[in-house]
């Protein structure tokens, strides 16, 4: 059974700053499938952020359009979510997911059944 494990680069920072975050599979991936991160506010719906098909089609949430940055390393089964001029309500805690047999990038969580066990982001101001 695949895994997805995430990572940070960074963890608080200030506004403006710049995080990375990167989610490593612990098995191969076959098939269609897409890898997308979310957010999750406490008391609130995951928010779906940046996601990543099979075949590298992506996809943004409005709100982080040319600021943040999602690419994979297939050969290596990693996906990374570069995040720059961060702003403090983006203080969250994110999750990597991974939704199977499906060719585009969605954030539909519903379609998403392996999820990582999320890391916090900090941005103060």
């Amino acid at each position: 059974q695949v895994q997805l494990v995430e990572s940070l680069v960074g963890g608080s920072v200030q506004v403006g700053d710049s995080l990375t975050l990167s989610c490593d599979t612990s098995g191969a991936t076959e098939g269609f499938y897409s890898v997308a991160w979310f957010r999750q506010d406490a008391g609130k719906e995951r928010q779906g952020v940046a996601a990543i098909s099979s075949d590298d089609k992506i996809r943004y949430a409005d709100s982080v359009k040319g600021r943040f940055t999602i690419s994979t390393d297939h050969a290596k089964h990693k996906y990374t979510l570069q995040m720059n001029n961060l702003k403090p309500e983006e203080t969250s805690v994110y999750y990597c997911a991974a939704a199977w047999g499906i060719a585009c990038p969605m954030f539909m969580t519903a379609l998403y059944t392996t999820w990582g066990h999320g890391t916090r982001v900090n941005v103060s101001s």
